[in-house]
């Protein structure tokens, strides 16, 4: 990997704060600030139908958001003014926007059409990928019909995927939101931890015999996930005591061969992706490959297709009706004028728990950045904080503070017309709730409302909403692999399109890489002959000796 230095020590861009657009939004928003989402609504009795944009099955209702049609015509400057059209250009056009490790982006040709051509270092890659995802096909349809056996000749009925960050939240993620999908005869675990306990629990109540791990980790040579692949390659040689048995109860989804063949897994067991598809962005990539087993391999296309029906969107559609766009343009909005610092996303579908925690990593590890392309400082926040629940659990727990609290969170309210499974109600009864919360968090409600009911006014502080609460909501019809591949790929987008405007990188990931240094350093000086001379601060040389000392058994010292 290539890092050598920029070749000016000069800033390659102003600041974004120098830019007209900026400047113009700053202006605009001190006169908009105080206004009241009441207002706006009363404003404009068409508002509810003008601020929404529709595409690839997904309506967007941004309209109880606190702006006007002067921000959003601002915003979209700003996006021009910042180069996002050329900035999705190169992108797609595999230029090396990865730019720290001068690598393309292309997460987008993993779902392209077989017939599309894009091209990365002169080479079209679309053959490739669909060469990898025919091999996919295969494997899942002969490990699904049984045809594909374990070591004493049992039909593999479990499937553990071991894997951290991307390599285990988007395949956990894509399982749990289309389980209904799934192939419900089989078990889907995942390890990610390197704490044990996340791998015992995983296999405690499985049979070695009908089980098979998927290792995904690029290099192969992942600290955590290497560590749970051993404890599982021990776990299997415990119950066969034959070496030979790990060819048939390993496959890896990794890039190198040496390491795989090494670990006993054969290599024509290995399912490859490149070093263009970055580990938040690789779901859909052999990475899926548990995903493709669960739903089988035409859902799984499906859910392709769903995310390239959103590249198109975002690549070809103009700023003002591109859903990602709008959305990025929006936490730009309230981000970098509000001074919010969180986005809540609030799934009302049970099937999509997991998509928060999927998003965290997608957002914060691709702008949770400093350093502006150039390298030069940004003097501006970058990314929010990323948190959420499924409704209607999270009115139960944390919805009080978005209603009443000191705080300004924006939310993004996911629900869907139709549910999978229908019960009583049930379904009316939960989008019911996710239509009030909207409006409630919009309109609030007034002393003065308080009052006419009868509360006495003591007691009015405390019941009065203050409203003008920012939410987007996002429709769909149903959710089905291809609804889930849109939604993912509205979100990357959106990431993408605010990394565009804030000038930095949102491919890389150095923030990761202190601490694992320092814990490689700090696990051989815990060894029973490690250096007893610890060199670290005198805290964490406190922390490592008592830890070693209750570890031993000689009690807690300091």
């Amino acid at each position: 990997m290539s890092v050598e230095p920029p070749v000016s020590i000069q800033p390659s861009t102003p600041s974004l704060t120098e830019f007209p657009a900026w400047k113009a939004l700053s202006s605009h928003f001190k006169a908009i600030r105080d206004k009241h989402l009441r207002e706006f609504f009363a404003d404009d009795a068409r508002r509810g139908e003008r601020f929404t944009a529709e595409a690839a099955g997904l309506y967007l209702d941004y309209s109880k958001n606190r702006i006007t049609a002067e921000t959003l015509r601002l915003l979209v400057q700003l996006a021009e003014e910042c180069g996002l059209q050329k900035r999705i250009a190169a992108m797609f056009e595999g230029e090396p926007i990865n730019s720290t490790e001068r690598r393309a982006v292309l997460h987008t040709a993993l779902r392209a059409p077989r017939d599309a051509q894009i091209m990365a270092d002169g080479i079209n890659v679309v053959p490739e990928v669909h060469a990898v995802l025919d091999r996919m096909t295969t494997f899942a349809n002969e490990l699904c019909s049984g045809g594909w056996r374990g070591h004493t000749g049992k039909r593999i009925w479990n499937i553990v995927n071991i894997g951290i960050g991307g390599s285990d939240l988007g395949p956990v993620m894509a399982y749990e939101a289309l389980r209904a999908y799934s192939q419900r005869d089989m078990v889907f675990r995942f390890v990610s931890n390197v704490d044990g306990t996340d791998f015992r629990e995983a296999t405690r109540d499985i049979s070695p015999e009908e089980t098979l791990f998927i290792v995904c980790s690029k290099t192969f040579t992942t600290t955590e996930t290497l560590a749970n692949a051993h404890a599982a390659r021990q776990w299997m040689l415990d119950a066969f005591d034959d070496a030979r048995a790990v060819s048939k109860h390993f496959v890896a989804v990794s890039t190198n061969t040496v390491e795989v063949s090494d670990f006993g897994i054969d290599p024509a067991n290995m399912f490859g992706f490149w070093d263009w598809v970055g580990g938040r962005y690789s779901m859909d990539s052999a990475i899926g490959l548990s995903t493709m087993i669960a739903i089988g391999p035409q859902n799984f296309r499906s859910m392709l297709a769903g995310f390239h029906a959103m590249d198109e969107h975002f690549r070809t559609t103009p700023f003002d009706r591109n859903l990602p766009v709008i959305m990025g343009l929006l936490a730009i909005w309230y981000n970098n004028f509000f001074g919010s610092e969180t986005l809540a996303v609030l799934p009302y579908d049970q099937y999509l728990k997991r998509f928060p925690a999927y998003l965290q990593q997608l957002a914060m590890e691709s702008n949770g950045k400093q350093a502006r392309l150039d390298g030069f400082p940004v003097n501006y926040q970058t990314s929010q904080i990323v948190w959420g629940e499924p409704g209607t659990n999270g009115q139960h727990s944390f919805y009080q503070l978005i209603h009443q609290g000191t705080r300004l969170i924006p939310c993004d309210f996911i629900g869907f017309c139709q549910t999978l499974n229908p019960l009583g109600n049930h379904h009316d009864l939960l989008m019911a709730n996710l239509f009030a919360q909207t409006e409630a968090l919009a309109f609030g409600k007034t002393s003065e409302e308080v009052k006419s009911e009868g509360t006495p006014d003591w007691l009015c502080p405390h019941r009065t909403f203050p409203g003008n609460r920012p939410t987007n909501t996002i429709l769909a019809e149903r959710l089905t692999p291809y609804t889930l591949g849109t939604l993912v790929a509205l979100y990357e987008h959106a990431v993408f399109t605010q990394g565009a405007i804030w000038n930095i990188d949102s491919f890389d990931q150095w923030g990761v890489e202190l601490g694992k240094e320092l814990a490689k350093r700090i696990v051989k000086e815990m060894a029973p002959m490690g250096d007893p001379n610890l060199k670290h601060d005198s805290s964490t040389n406190a922390l490592i000796r008592r830890y070693v000392g209750c570890r031993d058994g000689g009690g807690i010292t300091g």
